[in-house]
Parts: structure tokens; sequence; C-alpha cells
């Protein structure tokens, strides 16, 4: 059974950090393309970063520049740095997995969700 703990969400200042991780156990990880989607209240979900099995990453345009997804393959964990946090960032971030990369492709959805991290950044 695939399962993740995600850590690191909570409330920051306009301008701030914060960074998110997300431990998998139960699937092989290091095969695994991950991503962090994240869902604002009345609004869809939204890619925020991916990385694949080869390192590759790719961000929505909404964050480029500001986050950056990275792994550690031998201790199964993603993480998210997100730097200079807006209120339009406000949001729950969830940590997904899928071993097919093209499940991050637009209109795609992965296999595996963890339950979500609130982002809330406000003043």
């Amino acid at each position: 059974q695939v399962q993740f703990v995600e850590s690191g969400g909570g409330l920051v200042q306009p301008g701030g950090s914060l960074r998110l991780s997300c431990a998998a156990s139960g699937i092989i990880f290091s095969i695994l393309t991950m991503g962090w989607y994240r869902q604002a209240p009345g609004k869809p979900h939204e890619l925020v970063a991916v990385t694949t099995s080869t390192g590759w990453t790719n961000y929505g345009d909404a964050v480029k520049g500001r986050f950056t997804i990275s792994r550690d393959n031998a201790k199964n964990t993603v993480t998210l740095q997100m730097n200079s946090l807006k209120p339009e960032d406000t949001a729950v971030y969830s940590c997904t997995a899928d071993p097919d990369s093209r499940k991050y492709d637009s209109g795609g959805y992965p296999s595996y969700w963890g339950q979500g991290t609130q982002v809330t950044v406000s003043s």
C-alpha cells in the first residue's frame, strides 16, 4: 500500500518561505515521477512542480523562479522549497506520484495522492 507523509505546511507572511516534504513508502520510489499539486478553494487542482525518475523538473507558470522541487531517492522523499510566497499561493498542497510521467501531462491525473497540507500566505 502506497503511503505519503507530508509535512511543512503552515502560515507565512507574504514574501516568506516554506519547505514542504513528502516521504513515500510502499512503492519503489526511484522509478516514480513525483509531483506537487495545489488546490485553492473553489478552484481546480493545479500542477505546481514535477520531477521524474531521471531528475528532470518542470514547474507551473505561476511558481517558476520561486519554487524548487527536489528528490532524495535514498530517503524516498521529495521536497518543495517555496520562496517569495504570495497570498495567491494559499492552497492545500498535495504530494503525488505515478510510475508513468505522462500522467503529469495536461489533463492527466497521477495515481497516488497524499492527504495534503495547508499553506496559507497572509499578513
